[in-house]
C-alpha cells in the first residue's frame, strides 16, 4: 500500500447532473480507467473488492440479477442497512440496484485497453457536491487498487476529515450552481 499522504485527488471533473421533479437529482459520474471491464466489473460486483473501496459493504456477490444482498453503509453513524435485489447485472457491461433508497445504474464501456465506468444515481439536491466529492474520491481509490497499488479505502466521515474532500466539495458545488452545505451540519437554532 503507498502512503495516502501522497495521494492528492484531481480537479472536480467528469461529474453531471441532472434536475428531477422535487429534492431528488441525479448525479452522473464517468471514469476512464485503464483496467479492463471484466476487472472492473469484479471490482463493483465482489464483496471483497467492494471492501477495499466503496463506501459500503456487501453480504453477497452484486453480479447476479435477483440476488438480494445487505449494503451496509460505512462509517455511518448508526448502522445503516439497505436490502436490496440486483435489478440488472450483465456482465460485464451494465448493472442496476439501489442503495440507501436511491437508484445506482452502472454501466461499463470498453475503451481500448481500458474501461469507460459511469455511474447514474439519485441523491438529494442538497448532497449533491458531496455525492461527486465523495464518489470521485471512490473511483480514485479503485483505480489505485486495480493497478495493484491500494491506497485504502477512504469514505463516510473519514473522507470528510480528507483535505482534498474539502476542495473537491467546494468545486463540484460551484459547477453544479448550488450551495456547499455546512459540515457536519450545526444543531438547529431555535
Amino acid at each position: 500500500m503507498i502512503e495516502r499522504a501522497q495521494y492528492t485527488p484531481g480537479p472536480a471533473s467528469g461529474a453531471q447532473m441532472r434536475k428531477q421533479e422535487g429534492q431528488n437529482w441525479t448525479l452522473i459520474l464517468v471514469r476512464e480507467l485503464r483496467h479492463s471491464p471484466e476487472k472492473v466489473w469484479q471490482a463493483l460486483t465482489d464483496p471483497a473488492h467492494l471492501r477495499d473501496w466503496a463506501p459500503f459493504d456487501a453480504d453477497g456477490s452484486l453480479g447476479t440479477a435477483g440476488a438480494k444482498v445487505k449494503l451496509t453503509t460505512v462509517g455511518a453513524p448508526s448502522p445503516h442497512i439497505t436490502e436490496t435485489t440486483v435489478t440488472r447485472a450483465d456482465a460485464p457491461k451494465a448493472l442496476e440496484y439501489k442503495w440507501g433508497g436511491n437508484d445506482m445504474r452502472w454501466e461499463l464501456e470498453p475503451l481500448g485497453s481500458g474501461t469507460r465506468l459511469t455511474l447514474w444515481t439519485s441523491i438529494n439536491r442538497h448532497f449533491i457536491a458531496m455525492g461527486a466529492a465523495g464518489w470521485h474520491i471512490c473511483f480514485d481509490v479503485l483505480d489505485h487498487l486495480l493497478s495493484g497499488s491500494p491506497i485504502g479505502r477512504i469514505v463516510g466521515p473519514e473522507a470528510m476529515k480528507f483535505g482534498g474532500w474539502q476542495r473537491l466539495n467546494a468545486e463540484y458545488a460551484k459547477q453544479f450552481g448550488v450551495e456547499t452545505p455546512a459540515w457536519p451540519p450545526s444543531a438547529p437554532k431555535h
